[in-house]
């Protein structure tokens, strides 16, 4: 009694060897104790034929047919073991028959497996052995599982034998059947492996340490869970495709299954994208059933417990989340294995997914912390750290993206669309003009090999719009003009590089306009129009070109055209405007005025709900058109004041406004800063702005005065305001207060011509005449084209007796005015893209 029972424990401790791929272990085992047991015997020839399988298996994938001639020469030994344990009558007789058929399956002879295989009942096998806890259950529930995959792939080798297109489509049917049973029964297995894991832990059973398992899953198995869904993709059969995946993704997780399951996800979302839209896509139905329905099934979630998404985006997202969990948690940071990269390869499918989904949905912080995680396990991975910045700077975290780039250009130093991509930002968001001009000399000094003509040409460009940075921050005249050459050396040499490029020839058609040299101007925008019709910066620089040739009627014509494409730019409709007071009257300009806040109120609500609840418009499909009008407003946005900065004095304005709103806002309860993003409220400020003036020429001083109040309302202690009730109290004669308007609006923006000019006039009318010309000379320091101030600095010259120099100023006005445009040029953002 006391032998059978060391007999039974011996069994189960090999059992438990079998069940965690220990085989040396299991053989060593059976070996020493079989002198004691003349039972074992026949045991050992088992194990020793299932190792020398197994260890064959692990290194050469049975599926693939270039293995079949060395499983012939290097199993013939296994074959004889098994058919010997095969044909006694040892309680191992089964598993060795099911043993066998793989071993016929690997050397080749898929007619001899399926013969073998025709002779067991595998579905009552997989039944009786599907609610069984020991290490023999589990072992041979495996088998039989793989033994499902290899019945499949007999089935399928003999497919093309078969001329009846009826018996065909029977035989694809048998095998999706073999297959989807297969991954099922794995499915299951590893289900029964992590409960008897929990027992172990919890001193229930005396099993093996987890950690010691050399358990994979083989690729027989990998082969059949992925085969059933493609064989429903072939057949054209989508939805069933569809269902297979989500019906193995409902399964109970397991430690063991992770792997697969990262695969299901991702796979099952790329389908989704891939083969669904909107309108197409097929809604979760938790009671499909599978093909094979009398198979044992996995444990599944219940219904009540899961989360079940509604949309097509909803489900992608899902599917991707849960890849990306299963992944992150796979990826080393040492990856000198095959495996290791491929796990990589696939990580990177899953944050490239992700990207497409999060972007669409406009949800670039929860992509950035994607993304930040992944750092963990991506040294050294330029594609990573490349998407990781591209999502720092959607979500506005512009100091980080630049520390991020620099990064991607130590991985990549070739990489010119990075450094590019790094002196725009320098450019655009973080006035770090010098900065910028260094990233973009990194591209210019590249060997010649390194770079191609069209990207050297935006190198130059970066260059040249990075110079016209620089010179618009520099306080002296000279500087300014020896910087403005150089960019224009710079914008010709990208033009000579690339002469198809619209936006060099754009860059260098501004560069000619803001220095008045107006035919060169306008034959390099035209150039830029040849090459893209529809680029708005050229259409807008070309209508503002035609106005300072007086041919105002012409550019008022290009104006509509260029808002029948772009009919919310607000930029387009300011200029609109202006023009209209010349060619059409005052009240025409009004009422654009009022239609352009009309349409500023329509998009800020759109800014406020981008600026406020991320998930308010998670569902809204037109986010992006939306986004997009948003965007080409702030090209109107005064100089500095917003996206596209193009002078640094103004930022730090903008810093001493915002000192000035805190200040007021701890003093006074009652002010609150406006809801949304403060470069909307900057644009309707503007908008008040222009009103006003035209309130003014229009001596309608209460709507006027309402102007005033508006913009009080928006920035209690902006240089609008300032510069607003300076104007106001100006025409109605008061100077001394107009001049503390104005002087304060100058504390704010020492660069605010409009304030300088105005105040420069005051001081004329107050008898102040020198000081008058120190601020008319500053104002003409600052922007030398400015032909309203010379004519005021000529009259105050020639008030203190200098009659040459004032003759010298109204010449240059008048030279000025000639070629004035209704706005500035510099209104026209420099963009590098």
């Amino acid at each position: 009694m006391a032998s059978k029972t060391k007999i039974h424990r011996l069994e189960a401790e090999i059992d438990k060897h079998r069940a965690e791929c220990n085989w040396k272990k299991a053989v060593e085992l059976a070996k020493q104790s079989a002198p004691k047991s003349t039972d074992l015997s026949t045991t050992v020839l088992f194990l020793q034929a299932e190792m020398a399988l197994e260890e064959f298996i692990e290194t050469h994938d049975p599926t693939k047919d270039d293995n079949v001639l060395s499983a012939r020469a290097q199993l013939t030994e296994a074959n004889e073991f098994l058919t010997k344990v095969a044909s006694s009558e040892s309680p191992l007789k089964l598993q060795a028959s099911l043993l066998l058929a793989k071993i016929q399956f690997c050397q080749g002879f898929y007619q001899v497996a399926l013969a073998t295989l025709d002779q067991i009942d595998l579905a009552t096998i997989a039944m009786n052995e599907s609610d069984g806890n020991s290490h023999r259950s589990i072992r041979l529930l495996y088998i039989v599982a793989e033994t499902y995959a290899i019945k499949g792939k007999c089935l399928e080798k003999g497919k093309g034998s078969l001329r009846s297109k009826f018996k065909a489509a029977e035989r694809e049917d048998e095998i999706i059947t073999c297959y989807e049973t297969a991954g099922d029964l794995v499915i299951l297995c590893m289900q029964l492996r992590d409960k008897n894991c929990a027992m172990q832990q919890a001193g229930v059973a005396q099993m093996a340490d987890p950690g010691s398992s050399n358990f994979i899953i083989s690729s027989l198995v990998e082969m059949a869970i992925a085969q059933v869904p493609l064989m429903h993709l072939q057949k054209g059969e989508e939805t069933k495709c569809i269902t297979r995946y989500r019906e193995m993704l409902r399964a109970v997780e397991s430690r063991f299954s992770q792997e697969i399951r990262k695969t299901l996800a991702l796979e099952l979302a790329q389908l989704l994208l891939r083969n669904c839209s909107v309108k197409s896509y097929p809604q979760i139905n938790l009671e499909a059933k599978g093909l094979n329905v009398k198979a044992p099934k996995p444990c599944v979630y219940s219904s009540e417990k899961l989360f079940v998404p509604k949309t097509l985006d909803e489900e992608v997202l899902l599917l991707l989340l849960i890849a990306e969990a299963v992944g992150t948690k796979e990826a080393v940071l040492e990856r000198s294995t095959e495996t290791h990269e491929l796990t990589f390869m696939s990580i990177t499918a899953i944050y490239d997914l992700l990207a497409l989904v999060l972007v669409k949905r406009a949800q670039f912080g929860r992509l950035s912390e994607s993304f930040e995680k992944a750092m963990r396990f991506s040294f050294k991975e330029f594609h990573i750290w490349y998407q990781f910045a591209n999502s720092l700077i959607s979500t506005g975290k512009f100091a980080q993206a630049l520390q991020v780039l620099a990064e991607c250009h130590s991985l990549a130093p070739k990489n010119a669309c990075v450094c590019l991509q790094a002196a725009q930002l320098c450019y655009e968001h973080l006035q770090s003009y010098q900065e910028g001009i260094e990233w973009a000399n990194v591209v210019i000094k590249l060997p010649s090999s390194g770079s191609p003509n069209h990207v050297l040409a935006r190198a130059y460009m970066a260059k040249g719009v990075g110079l016209c940075l620089v010179a618009k921050d520099s306080k002296l005249f000279a500087d300014r003009q020896k910087m403005d050459q150089e960019a224009l050396k710079a914008f010709r040499k990208a033009q000579e590089l690339d002469p198809k490029d619209y936006l060099c020839a754009f860059h260098l058609g501004l560069q000619y306009a803001n220095m008045r040299r107006i035919q060169e101007a306008m034959n390099y925008t035209k150039l830029s129009l040849r090459h893209r019709s529809d680029f708005i910066h050229s259409l807008h620089l070309l209508a503002l070109l035609l106005s300072a040739r007086k041919q105002h009627e012409e550019a008022m014509d290009l104006i509509e055209a260029a808002l029948y494409e772009y009919p919310d730019n607000l930029s387009l409709l300011m200029t609109k405007a202006k023009l209209q007071k010349i060619v059409k009257g005052p009240e025409e300009a009004l009422a654009t005025y009022r239609m352009m806040l009309k349409l500023w109120k329509d998009l800020h609500e759109i800014d406020v709900e981008e600026g406020s609840d991320p998930q308010a418009k998670i569902n809204d499909r037109n986010v992006w058109e939306k986004r997009t009008h948003v965007t080409q407003i702030s090209e109107f946005t005064d100089r500095g004041s917003g996206r596209g900065s193009i002078r640094a004095d103004s930022v730090a304005a903008s810093r001493v406004e915002k000192a000035l709103s805190d200040l007021a806002s701890s003093m006074n309860s009652s002010f609150q800063p406006r809801i949304g993003q403060q470069r909307s409220w900057v644009i309707q400020a503007q908008i008040w702005l222009s009103l006003a003036e035209l309130y003014l020429s229009l001596n309608q001083v209460n709507e006027a005065q309402s102007c005033v109040q508006e913009t009080f309302q928006l920035f209690p202690h902006s240089v609008y305001v300032f510069y607003l009730k300076g104007l106001l109290l100006e025409h109605r004669g008061y100077l001394t207060e107009a001049r503390v308007c104005f002087e304060n609006a100058v504390a704010v923006n020492p660069s605010h011509t409009k304030s300088l000019y105005h105040l420069g006039i005051v001081l004329h009318k107050q008898g102040d005449n020198r000081l008058a010309e120190k601020i008319l000379r500053d104002t003409v320091n600052l922007d030398p084209c400015f032909h309203k101030a010379w004519d005021v600095l000529g009259t105050v010259l020639e008030a203190v007796g200098e009659p040459e120099d004032a003759s010298n100023c109204y010449a240059t006005g008048n030279i000025l005015e000639a070629s004035c445009p209704v706005a500035p040029f510099n209104i026209i953002q420099r963009v590098m893209r």
